[in-house]
């Protein structure tokens, strides 16, 4: 897949199948509209496009809104939609200026002079332009107009549910990953850099893997213990994670950390993406380091069960 920035240095294309929207966490319901869109690609010999933005539209509209978060960063959504045949990936900047243009301007300036599209499949809600005023009954109107043909996926074949990118926040924040990961047809990641701690997992004989989030938006999901599988250079490995506030450690704060089965390599400073396959336990206040490591021996066997079953 071949990944832009800038709509100025895209070949021309004499033809092209193109959806576009933010595409925040690729779940099941974008994966339909992209799968239409290389099918229909694939069918009439042109190329295929995802145009999305970066940073999202929120985060330029409401500067001061700091409550959003993102299902993925910008490598986690490109790595999901080239996994999904995409051809080609307009990620625009989103300016102040882009957010003014009209409906019209939108489809006429971008999708007509600059990329000549052919054909535009959106999914049953797509709005677009200027204060989101573009409508599906527009866009048929600017098809007539420019000559490319518009196909709308209709909410009943998304398996029949109404899949969003909010209803999978709220199951992330609420604990409810079974429901997130079936939702987004894919287990939900994490990824970042392996930072160094206090190494007190390694004290109690659970070495952790300290993990440094680097985009500051992306949805934490709620505290506890959860089965993950840890992508490496080195290979994939099976871990226990805990996400939050290590209440039994006075002063340790916020974490997110996993003891990896099997792994002893000296990983600081690594890039490390996290599939959060099963939520184990909340997060629990211990008497003593003693009792703290009784739980993390069982949470290990838990997490190893989980994982067994993937």
């Amino acid at each position: 897949m071949q990944v832009y920035h800038n709509v100025d240095k895209i070949p021309h294309f004499s033809g092209l199948v193109l959806t576009q929207g933010t595409f925040d966490g690729v779940h099941l319901g974008h994966e339909k509209v992209l799968e239409n869109v290389v099918n229909e690609a694939r069918n009439t010999g042109m190329e295929s496009m995802l145009l999305t933005f970066f940073p999202h539209p929120r985060l330029v509209l409401y500067p001061n809104d700091n409550d959003l978060r993102m299902l993925s960063s910008l490598d986690e959504k490109i790595q999901r939609v080239e996994a999904c045949g995409i051809d080609h990936m307009l990620i625009l900047p989103f300016t102040s200026e882009v957010a003014a243009l009209s409906p019209f301007d939108f489809v006429q300036g971008l999708l007509v002079k600059k990329l000549n599209v052919s054909s535009v499949v959106v999914g049953y809600d797509h709005r677009f332009g200027k204060n989101r005023e573009g409508s599906f009954r527009d866009l048929i109107q600017y098809g007539e107009i420019f000559n490319f043909k518009v196909k709308e996926i209709p909410a009943g074949e998304i398996d029949h549910i109404a899949i969003s990118s909010t209803r999978i926040r709220k199951a992330l924040l609420s604990g409810n990953l079974a429901q997130a990961n079936q939702l987004l047809g894919h287990p939900y990641t994490i990824s970042g850099n392996v930072v160094h701690g206090r190494k007190l997992g390694r004290t109690l004989g659970f070495p952790t893997a300290n993990i440094e989030v680097e985009d500051a938006y992306k949805l934490i999901p709620a505290t506890g213990v959860y089965a993950v599988k840890a992508h490496l250079p080195s290979g994939v490995y099976g871990g226990a994670m805990n996400v939050g506030f290590n209440p039994t450690i006075p002063g340790k704060g916020f974490s997110i950390e996993a003891h990896l089965f099997g792994f002893s390599e000296d990983i600081y400073e690594i890039a490390i993406r996290f599939e959060m396959i099963a939520y184990l336990r909340q997060e629990y206040t211990f008497d003593n380091l003693d009792d703290l490591k009784t739980q993390i021996t069982q949470d290990c066997e838990d997490a190893k069960k989980a994982l067994s079953s993937v």
